[in-house]
């Protein structure tokens, strides 16, 4: 019985260093991405763009986000926005611009046909319409850009294999923990595991913060209608073009994403809804994310552990392998602000991202811009009236 039960303790200690093995090779995937990327020339492709802009509301950061997509080093593009109504807080935004930026031709439109539940889709699938332009950049409100962007994720369209290109991005965080956390939770963890996808079996889903792409591929997967009632839409947008000959590449040029200030219950209903979204995209994958999980694995050691010496192995190891990890991706590699200050919170982070993680195997149900949806088959179907959970701070978002 003994026996029995050392076999089985040797095995635990065993799998609760599998997450220091992940940490080292996202470390080591990392260094080869952004030191290739870096390295990497492109031939100057500057053809004239649509940028599309679907917003929905505004807070204090938002004209100098929309500004930064007027001061691009660029010859020639075009800024399309679309809000749901006419007195979207974010319309005395655009005008502004289109006084102070007359040289670039900017126009707003108000309302779109409902393709599906996803407000966002449906107004990009208007923006599309209008576009003038064969290359389509489509980003949230809350994005901000440096003046380079539009050279650095349009150029790799010269190749025509090229189906989209998209970005990772720095966090712009209140001075909050929930958006601190958040902002965290994106430039140390998750973009490991986008670097660790695009070693292991290369990219075939996209970044919502900033997605390139061309008409002439949102034709073959049946234009914007065919994703206007998926949840997921980065994701699904990137895979059906993958799915449809195209390359999905990450550019090197980071964007930056607001991440306003969250109420313990808006944080963890957004912290959810974004782990259930993972789950209905990629079960097998999120199932997975156990063997990431470094904080769970090294208490679970440390109750097992039959040596202080061991003890202090697995506390020190995790410590080691997953801040070096979060600074080499997201400090390093990302250049995100909040995280270099930050980065005594990634344990805090991924304690809180336990129980998240757990979340969300429980319901297909998710909040989003005040509304329930239960979702099935990955389309998104209402089932309540507008709720408080994920209102309780103003957000600017594309729904």
């Amino acid at each position: 019985m003994t026996h029995w039960h050392s076999g089985w303790r040797d095995a635990l200690l065993l799998l609760a260093a599998a997450p220091l093995f992940y940490y080292a090779a996202a470390t080591l995937a990392a260094l080869r991405f952004f030191r290739r990327e870096h390295a990497r020339r492109w031939h100057s492709y500057t053809p004239p763009v649509s940028l599309l802009k679907p917003v929905r509301g505004a807070d204090s950061t938002t004209y100098d986000n929309f500004a930064s997509f007027c001061r691009q080093d660029y010859p020639a593009y075009e800024i399309l926005f679309a809000v749901n109504e006419s007195n979207d807080p974010a319309v005395p935004h655009i005008n502004r611009l289109i006084a102070e930026f007359p040289n670039i031709p900017i126009q707003v439109f108000v309302g779109a046909e409902s393709l599906g539940a996803n407000r966002k889709v449906n107004k990009l699938a208007r923006l599309a319409r209008e576009a003038r332009h064969e290359i389509l950049v489509l980003t949230d409100g809350d994005v901000r850009v440096g003046p380079n962007y539009l050279r650095d994720v349009v150029a790799p369209f010269a190749d025509q294999t090229t189906g989209v290109v998209t970005s990772f991005y720095r966090s712009i965080a209140d001075p909050n923990l929930g958006a601190e956390l958040e902002a965290i939770g994106a430039s140390s963890d998750f973009f490991a595991g986008v670097l660790m996808a695009e070693l292991t079996e290369g990219i075939n889903f996209a970044l919502g913060a900033s997605i390139v792409t061309t008409k002439r591929w949102l034709s073959k997967i049946g234009g914007f209608q065919s994703i206007a009632g998926m949840l997921s839409d980065d994701y699904e947008l990137g895979l059906r073009i993958a799915q449809a000959g195209g390359r999905i590449l990450l550019s090197r040029e980071a964007v930056w994403t607001v991440y306003p200030a969250q109420t313990a219950g808006s944080f963890w209903h957004h912290q959810v809804r974004w782990a259930r979204t993972v789950r209905l995209c990629r079960p097998l994958s999120y199932f997975g994310l156990i063997f990431t999980l470094g904080l769970p694995w090294t208490v679970l050691a440390v109750s097992l552990a039959p040596a202080k010496w061991l003890t202090v192995s697995y506390v020190v190891g995790y410590l080691v392998f997953r801040l070096v990890m979060a600074w080499t991706v997201g400090v390093w590699g990302v250049a995100d602000d909040t995280l270099r200050r930050r980065i005594w919170l990634v344990p805090l982070r991924d304690a809180i991202y336990f129980f998240v993680w757990l979340a969300g195997f429980f319901s297909n149900r998710v909040v989003w811009g005040g509304e329930t949806y239960v979702i099935r088959h990955g389309q998104m179907i209402p089932v309540t009236a507008p709720a408080a959970a994920d209102s309780a701070q103003p957000r600017v978002s594309g729904g």
